[in-house]
């Protein structure tokens, strides 16, 4: 099984040389079932899950372009029991990735905008930070610190003139995690501290302990995208994009892959999807990713172990 978990020194991480990787990546035939649990979308791209049955989402019919331009771009909840759709905010140019913290706060990557908002439980939006530089992926520890990609320099790592960053801030200290990456598009974080991250270019996803060290999870993949994170089962499960729009049928290379962080031994998900983009877990061990041209959410499950379609929140 060709997982690469070799210690990366900082400087390596900012010359993006892992970029020169590119091995074909052995994986498992997976045991899942998947049904598509909300259709009529319009481009959905980022996704997270509250509990088992709560969908958070973002919706980019205009990506950049504002409300006040006549932009369309919305955030929205989903109740996966009645099907019913609830609009949070709309019109804001970019909304990308999403996360939640534990007391249910909702986080999300405005890209456009460079700036990242926050809504709390009672439904107030604000800018939780901002001035930032084409902020991506994101997630949040157990503790409140929250994690972010920026992405100013898409697919250039750091000897080629790029300044793409991994970030970490509690709303009014800011940190660099590393710089020089050629594309860290989504971030997770673990509860023991842990954070991996997809970079799309260099087909990689690499990790960092809480304590700081950065190494190197597995590389030879095809467009990495979105990640998530099944702590309890101790699951990575991510999105591989190479043809953005082109299913399966039509010579589509998209997958959907899960890495057992025990074994290292990787697994299929789902093949076929026209544009697998965000990828969430539920507390029940349910799957769940956009596809963005389609227009549609899917729901995945693994039928091997104990894990129903309609786990309670």
């Amino acid at each position: 099984m060709l997982t690469l978990r070799k210690f990366l020194k900082p400087a390596t991480i900012a010359l993006g040389a892992f970029t020169m990787l590119a091995f074909d990546v052995p994986v498992l035939a997976g045991n899942y079932e998947t049904r598509v649990v909300a259709s009529g979308l319009n481009r959905p791209t980022g996704i997270v899950v509250q509990g088992s049955r709560t969908l958070y989402i973002t919706q980019l019919p205009t990506p950049t372009i504002p409300g006040s331009m006549g932009g369309l771009n919305t955030v929205d909840r989903i109740k996966l029991g009645s099907g019913k759709i609830t609009n949070l905010t709309t019109g804001e140019p970019e909304p990308t990735h999403l996360a939640l913290d534990k007391k249910g706060s909702l986080y999300w990557t405005c890209k456009s905008a460079g700036v990242i908002l926050e809504r709390s439980r009672q439904g107030t939006v604000g800018l939780f930070l901002g001035g930032l530089n084409k902020p991506s992926g994101i997630s949040v520890d157990r503790w409140g610190s929250v994690y972010f990609t920026q992405l100013p320099t898409p697919g250039v790592s750091g000897m080629m003139g790029g300044n793409n960053t991994v970030n970490v801030s509690d709303g009014e200290t800011t940190s660099t995690l590393t710089t020089g990456e050629p594309e860290p598009t989504d971030i997770v974080v673990a509860r023991c501290g842990t954070s991996y991250w997809t970079c799309k270019s260099a087909g990689v996803i690499l990790k960092r302990t809480a304590n700081g060290v950065v190494s190197l999870l597995i590389n030879g993949l095809n467009k990495p995208t979105g990640i998530a994170l099944d702590d309890r089962r101790g699951r990575l499960y991510f999105t591989e994009v190479p043809t953005p729009g082109m299913s399966g049928a039509n010579g589509g290379s998209n997958r959907v892959l899960a890495i057992d962080l025990d074994t290292d031994e990787v697994e299929v998900v789902n093949e076929g999807d026209p544009e697998p983009t965000d990828i969430a877990v539920a507390a029940n061990g349910s799957v769940f990713w956009t596809c963005t041209s389609a227009g549609v959410i899917v729901q995945a499950r693994n039928v091997t172990e104990d894990c129903d379609w309609n786990g309670q929140d």
